[in-house]
C-alpha cells in the first residue's frame, strides 16, 4: 500500500492532527466566546457584534424558539441570505438540539414545499420579502409557524418595531423583533451528542431532486477547525477577517466563511448579496485578509473597473472552490491584485457538501498546475478504480474517495443512496465515494478531472469537458465557455461548446470555425468540438457554478422537437 499521507511533508505551520472537542456546535462556539469575548465575531453593514454579544443574542433566540415549542429532534428551516439573523438562529437551534435545514431564500414555492416535507420542518425563518413564497405553497407541508424578519432587524434591535399587517393566508407568523425583545423563560442547553445530526444541507440538484445531506455537530466542528488551522492558522489571528460572500445555505459559505471563522475566533464580514461593486466597497472599507469564492466570482471581480481601482494590499489569502478554476481567471485576478498593491496566490481547493465543504487545498506556497492541492489534517484521500474499492497506481485516473471526521452521516431517508457512496474498505474505514474523477501524483497532490456523470463518450473515446473548456478559455476572444455531450447517431455523443465572446459582435460562422480549428491545434481529435454555439451568458446554479445540465436539457429538448431523439436522458 502506498504511503497513506505523502502530503504531510508540505504542511508548514499546520498540525498533522487536531484534537476536536466532542461537543455541539453551540458549545464549540461558546468555547471561542470564552477565549475571545471582545473580538468582533461579525460585521454587517457597519454593525459589529463581539463574540460576547453574539452569544447573548444566540441565547435570547434559543429562549424564543423554545417558547414556540421547538425541542430536541425537531427540524427548523432557515431560508436566509448571509445575515446575523440566519446565523443567530442556526446556533440557537443547535443549543436546543433542533436540526437546521438550510435552503436558498430565493427558492420557488414548489422547492420550498419539497424542502419542508423532506426535512419535516415545523418552523421556518425567512425575510419578509419572501413571505409570499411561503404563503403560496402548492402542497401540504408540516410547517406550523413562519418567523419573518427584515434584513436590518438585528442592527436596529433597540428601536421599536413598526406595526405589521397580519397575514391573511399561509402559516401563522411571528416577527423576529417581537421574539427577540419579548421576555421568555431561560431555555436550558439540551443534552445533544456530538455525533448526532445537527444540520441538513442539500446537494446541488444538478440531476433530479436535491438530496438532504445529514451532517453532525462533529462534522462541522472538525471541518471548521481544519480550515481554521490551515495556512498557518490565519483564521485564528486576532486581527484576521474573512469576506463571507458565499451564502449560508451552502456548505462553503456556512462551513468556511462563517463556522470556521467562528471556530478560529476571527471576524466574518457578512455579504448578503454579491456584486463586484459591493465587494470592492467592502474591501476598501473593511480591509479583509481573506476572500473565499467560486471561479465566476473571481472572474467578475477581475473584470470589474471598480475592483480594478481598489487598493488591495490587505489581502493575504484568496481561495477558490466549488468548480474548476481556469488558469486565465487565476492569472487575471492575481495581476489585478498585484497592480493594486497586493501579492496573493489565488489557490484552488476541493470539497463537497457530503463532507460539509472544503477538505483539501493547495498550500499557499505550493502551487501545481491543475491541482486542487492536498488534504486537510485528519482527512484521508485516495483514488480507486471506478466501480471498485481498489486503489489505482499513482497517476492513473479513478474515483476520488475520502475518509475522515468531516464525512457526512448519510443522505436523509435514502439508505440505498447512502450505501452507494459510503463504503467500508479493506482498512475498516468508511470511505465516501465522491463521484469525481481524479489523479494523484507521488507527492500526494490531487488533480480534479471531472464529475463521473459528466464524462462524454464520443466514438468510444472518453472526452473530458473540463479539458476542452480549459483549451477554449485560453483563446483571446473567449470570455466563458461550457462544453457538453449531445446525443449523436454516428458518435453516440458529439462534443458541443457554448461560448460567451468578449465582443458579442464577433459571433459568426467564421468565428465558430476559428474556435474549432484552435481546439484542433491543442487537443486530440476526438476531444475537439464538432459544434460551437454563441450565447450572451451561461446558466448558473444558485451558488454560481456553470449549470451544464441545463444546457444538456435544452439540447435534448431541441432534438426531441426535431424528432431526432427518443432516449430518456
Amino acid at each position: 500500500m502506498p504511503n497513506q499521507k505523502p502530503w504531510l511533508k508540505f504542511y508548514k505551520n499546520v498540525p498533522e492532527t487536531i484534537d476536536y472537542p466532542r461537543v455541539t456546535m453551540y458549545e464549540a462556539l461558546m468555547q471561542t466566546v470564552e477565549k475571545n469575548p471582545d473580538r468582533i465575531a461579525y460585521d454587517f453593514f457597519d454593525y459589529t457584534s463581539t463574540y460576547r454579544q453574539f452569544a447573548k443574542d444566540i441565547d435570547i433566540c434559543a429562549n424564543a424558539l423554545a417558547s414556540l415549542g421547538l425541542k430536541k429532534g425537531d427540524r427548523m428551516t432557515i431560508s436566509m441570505p448571509t445575515s446575523p439573523q440566519g446565523l443567530i438562529c442556526f446556533y440557537a437551534a443547535n443549543k436546543l438540539g433542533v436540526v437546521a435545514s438550510m435552503i436558498h431564500p430565493l427558492s420557488t414555492p414548489a422547492e420550498i414545499a419539497y424542502y419542508l416535507n423532506v426535512s419535516k420542518s415545523k418552523v421556518a425563518i425567512t425575510l419578509d420579502l419572501f413571505h409570499e413564497s411561503f404563503k403560496n405553497l402548492p402542497e401540504k407541508t408540516p410547517l406550523e409557524l413562519l418567523i419573518l424578519t427584515e434584513i436590518f432587524d438585528q442592527m436596529t434591535q433597540g428601536q421599536p418595531m413598526a406595526e405589521k399587517p397580519v397575514p391573511d393566508a399561509g402559516p401563522a407568523v411571528r416577527w423576529w423583533k417581537d421574539l427577540m425583545t419579548a421576555p421568555h423563560p431561560q431555555a436550558p442547553k439540551t443534552d445533544m451528542q456530538t455525533d448526532e445530526m445537527a444540520v441538513i444541507l442539500y446537494s446541488g440538484g444538478t440531476t433530479g431532486f436535491p438530496k438532504g445531506i445529514m451532517l453532525s455537530n462533529y462534522n462541522f466542528i472538525s471541518e471548521g477547525l481544519m480550515v481554521a488551522n490551515w495556512g498557518g492558522g490565519e483564521l485564528m489571528a486576532e486581527d484576521s477577517s474573512i469576506l463571507a460572500i458565499l451564502p449560508i445555505f451552502h456548505g462553503f459559505g456556512l462551513g468556511v466563511c462563517c463556522n470556521a471563522a467562528f471556530m478560529g475566533g476571527s471576524k466574518s464580514i457578512l455579504v448578503p448579496q454579491f456584486t463586484p461593486e459591493i465587494v470592492a466597497d467592502l474591501v476598501r472599507k473593511k480591509r479583509p485578509n481573506i476572500i473565499i469564492g467560486v471561479p465566476t466570482l473571481y472572474d467578475a471581480l477581475a473584470k470589474n473597473e471598480v475592483f480594478q481601482t481598489t487598493e488591495l494590499s490587505c489581502l493575504k489569502n484568496t481561495y477558490s472552490g466549488a468548480d474548476s478554476l481556469p488558469r486565465t481567471v487565476k492569472d487575471r485576478f492575481e495581476e489585478v491584485v498585484r497592480k493594486q498593491g497586493g501579492n496573493v496566490q489565488l489557490v484552488e481547493g476541493y470539497g463537497l457538501t457530503e463532507a460539509v465543504t472544503a477538505i483539501m487545498s493547495t498550500p499557499t506556497d505550493g502551487y501545481r498546475e491543475g491541482s486542487v492541492g492536498i488534504p486537510f489534517p485528519d482527512m484521508l484521500a485516495k483514488v480507486v478504480g471506478i466501480g471498485t474499492i481498489d486503489e489505482v497506481p499513482i497517476g492513473q485516473e479513478g474515483e476520488l474517495c475520502v475518509s475522515g471526521p468531516a464525512v457526512m452521516l448519510g443522505y436523509l431517508e435514502q439508505p440505498e443512496e447512502t450505501a452507494r457512496v459510503l463504503k467500508t474498505h479493506a482498512d475498516g474505514r468508511i470511505w465516501l465515494h465522491t463521484g469525481d474523477i481524479f489523479t494523484q501524483d507521488g507527492d500526494g497532490y490531487f488533480y480534479y478531472k471531472l464529475r463521473l456523470k459528466r464524462m462524454i463518450k464520443s466514438s468510444g473515446m472518453n472526452v473530458y469537458p473540463v479539458q476542452v473548456e480549459s483549451c477554449l478559455d485560453k483563446h483571446p476572444d473567449v470570455s466563458a465557455v461550457c462544453v457538453i455531450g449531445v446525443p449523436d447517431e454516428a458518435q453516440v455523443e458529439k462534443v458541443k461548446a457554448f461560448v460567451v465572446l468578449k465582443d458579442p459582435a464577433k459571433a459568426s460562422p467564421e468565428m465558430e470555425k476559428a474556435l474549432i480549428n484552435y481546439s484542433r491545434e491543442h487537443l486530440i481529435k476526438w476531444s475537439c468540438p464538432r459544434e460551437v454555439e454563441f450565447t450572451d451568458k451561461l446558466p448558473l446554479t444558485k451558488v454560481g457554478k456553470i449549470a451544464y445540465t441545463e444546457l444538456e436539457k435544452q439540447e435534448i429538448e431541441k432534438l426531441r422537437k426535431a424528432g431526432k431523439y427518443t432516449g430518456g436522458k
